[in-house]
């Protein structure tokens, strides 16, 4: 994810920027709280058995990418949709973790700080 983050434009948008960095330079904003969204994928064992094969012998574990791709995308998505009903224009400083839950899942949390721009009030 570059400086700028997901755009308004993206799917799930909501009009709410999310921003990795901690500040935006030149911009008047008001900080807000903390927002956060999580994801959980459970596990698959037909999909588990053949990446435990491609670990064990090499190579891309493309179907646990894609996974993986998937509950970010949803975490990110729940993070705009809860920025937005707080009536944030944007979160800054976004965050990606993975805590562990339990074994065979994918967890992703995010979170960040919402803004408002003081224009747009």
């Amino acid at each position: 994810m570059s400086g700028d983050g997901l755009k308004a434009g993206a799917p799930g948008g909501f009009g709410v920027r999310l921003v990795t960095a901690q500040s935006l330079p030149g911009e008047a904003i008001d900080e807000g709280e903390m927002v956060y969204a999580c994801a959980v994928s459970g596990a698959n064992i037909v999909r588990d058995m053949r990446e435990v094969i491609t670990n064990t012998f090499g190579g891309a574990m493309t179907r646990y990418e894609h996974v993986l791709d998937l509950t970010i995308e949803r975490a990110l998505t729940t993070l705009k949709a809860r920025a937005a009903a707080a009536d944030y224009d944007g979160v800054l400083g976004v965050r990606i973790s993975h805590p562990k839950i339990t074994d065979g899942a994918i967890e992703v949390v995010v979170a960040g700080t919402g803004f408002r721009r003081r224009s747009s009030r």
